[in-house]
């Protein structure tokens, strides 16, 4: 059984890949022999997998379209118990990610900048000096922010903002368990974690002016915490662990789920 968090971005996205990290072309056609045979690899190894397990619908129609396979989704599982609902906020917005440049939040930082509202980054990574420098005064970055402190800084921000796409994401569900609303790219696993209109809301252009535009209109006092709180009740970890004994029995009784398995590059 395997519980797939992505097959991998380098192998099968790879011209994504390449113009994120800024590979030269020289290099990018020097790679492709090697990715077309680490893809065939790839392929027939997934291939002896009895059952996979998505961690999200983004996931799973990844699955089905490299390696040709069906899979039952099972969310990864967040200790939500840790997270409760504060009897205030602040009214600074958040961002808990690694600074990495597929997260996108280069976006944010230069939405805030036009907005000139408080943002809070938690998190550090190879990224974090450019964005610092294109970081205007209103916003913050805390860097590497111990786990003890996260539900504090969860519980009291205005909104969390995911500007990115991922594969799921545990933060806007952390967020949601501490009571506060999700702003985020509507794409990936934010579409299985956030219910747009009751605990959060979508924007779609991957562009700073789009998202600022969402966080104009959009109110955070009108979401519920409690619709948060019950929505991230559907990540925990107890969910996950009942769910994943039901697939193993599943397997075990009825073997692998599968499509027809055909290869294409």
């Amino acid at each position: 059984i395997c519980y797939c968090l992505t097959p991998t971005r380098f192998v099968w996205t790879f011209e994504e890949y390449a113009a994120r990290e800024g590979l030269p072309g020289p290099v990018r056609r020097a790679l492709q022999p090697l990715i077309a045979l680490l893809r065939r690899w790839d392929w027939r190894a997934a291939q002896r997998v009895t059952r996979f397990i998505a961690i999200s619908r983004e996931v799973q129609a990844r699955i089905r379209r490299f390696y040709g396979r069906e899979s039952t989704i099972i969310y990864p599982p967040v200790d939500t118990a840790r997270f409760r609902p504060a009897p205030f906020h602040d009214d600074y917005y958040l961002i808990v990610s690694r600074l990495v440049p597929y997260r996108r939040i280069d976006l944010a930082v230069q939405a805030f900048n036009l907005l000139r509202l408080p943002l809070v980054i938690a998190g550090d990574g190879r990224d974090r000096p450019r964005l610092e420098a294109m970081a205007g005064p209103t916003v913050t970055f805390l860097g590497r922010v111990p786990d003890a402190d996260l539900p504090d800084l969860f519980a009291r921000c205005r909104a969390y903002v995911l500007p990115g796409v991922e594969d799921f994401g545990i933060a806007p569900v952390q967020a949601q368990a501490a009571g506060r609303p999700v702003i985020a790219f509507g794409a990936g696993g934010a579409l299985d974690t956030v219910l747009p209109g009751r605990t959060g809301t979508f924007f779609y252009e991957p562009t700073p002016e789009a998202l600022a535009e969402v966080i104009r209109s959009f109110d955070p006092e009108a979401v519920d915490p409690q619709e948060c709180v019950r929505n991230a009740a559907r990540f925990d970890r107890s969910v996950f662990q009942e769910q994943v004994r039901a697939v193993v029995a599943q397997a075990v009784s009825q073997g692998p789920l599968r499509a027809a398995p055909h290869m294409t590059l």
